[in-house]
């Protein structure tokens, strides 16, 4: 939520800044070429505060620009970004990582299958299996759908909306009794399922897993830990996959400069997404989501009323 208050004071410089000669428009193809500099590292903060928070990254790295006067970044370049996010959940959490990593190995070899750590990992692996599935048939199959209409600001506000409703149910009725020992490979697939649902622009990776976690009875410690580390592989995965297009993208323009938004991008998202981590597990340790959930009510009612004033295009 700081990073509201972030935006409030730096809007008036951003709306200034967006309209000089050197801040070219951003386009929808996602191309990173047609991002300034200072462009992208708004666009890095807005990314590293809203990854792992419960309010869609997606949503805000569409919205925030739009309503910048930038236009749309694009899928491209959003996703290339989120490779920062990822740098930050890797050096967050290195000492876990490292310690599930050595004992689902040690765990492995001597065949202790019960051991808590590989139910851990296996249960991330077996989590990143159905949004790697889905998110391949979205990109091969139905990214025409996925780009006009998913990702339309029509479509994230009903969705935010939705998913708000969704993770003030699970606040109202989870038991939250279940800690990070208690982890089981089921908790990992049903988990996964969710974190497939956040291919829907405003849907919220952190939104549905943290929503699922909360339902299956998960501490909200335990739902927001276990959702930044099932989130690694698949984060990555998509991120590498859209940087690749991206970089071929921004090595034909001929310009070596291109990579400079990239790279302050990129940047700008690791340290704020430490930022957004490291507060949001301790937030959650003493304190309940309904402050998420009134804020996607809020964010996707403000979307829609702004569309029907005209103020914004659902595009």
């Amino acid at each position: 939520m700081g990073g509201a208050g972030v935006a409030t004071v730096l809007w008036p410089g951003l709306i200034a800044l967006s309209y000089t000669e050197t801040a070219t428009p951003v386009q929808s193809n996602g191309v990173a070429a047609h991002i300034n500099l200072f462009q992208a590292v708004i666009l890095g903060m807005v990314q590293g505060l809203t990854e792992f928070i419960p309010i869609s990254s997606t949503a805000h790295l569409k919205v925030v620009p739009v309503l910048l006067g930038w236009g749309d970044p694009g899928v491209s370049f959003s996703a290339a970004i989120q490779l920062g996010s990822i740098a930050a959940v890797i050096w967050y959490f290195w000492e876990d990582l490292t310690t599930l990593g050595m004992s689902a190995f040690q765990a492995l070899r001597i065949q202790k299958f019960d051991d808590k750590d590989l139910r851990v990992v296996l249960g991330i692996a077996l989590g990143t299996v159905p949004i790697v599935v889905l998110g391949l048939v979205v990109k091969f199959l139905a990214s025409e759908f996925y780009d006009n209409t998913l990702r339309s600001l029509g479509s994230i506000a009903i969705v935010s909306i939705g998913m708000g409703l969704l993770l003030g149910l699970a606040e109202r009725i989870g038991s939250r009794k279940r800690n990070f020992d208690q982890l089981t490979l089921t908790d990992g697939v049903l988990m996964g399922m969710a974190e497939a649902m956040a291919l829907i622009p405003g849907a919220s990776r952190s939104g549905t897993t943290i929503t699922a976690g909360l339902f299956m009875g998960l501490e909200r410690g335990t739902a927001a830990r276990f959702s930044f580390l099932l989130g690694i592989p698949a984060i990555t995965l998509a991120g590498l996959v859209e940087l690749k297009d991206l970089l071929e993208s921004l090595g034909t323009a001929g310009s070596n400069t291109e990579i400079l938004p990239l790279v302050g991008g990129l940047v700008s998202a690791v340290v704020f997404s430490y930022v957004a981590i490291a507060w949001l597990i301790r937030f959650l340790q003493t304190q309940n989501t309904w402050v998420f959930v009134w804020y996607r009510l809020g964010f996707g009612f403000l979307i829609l009323g702004a569309i029907s004033a005209h103020f914004l295009p659902n595009v």
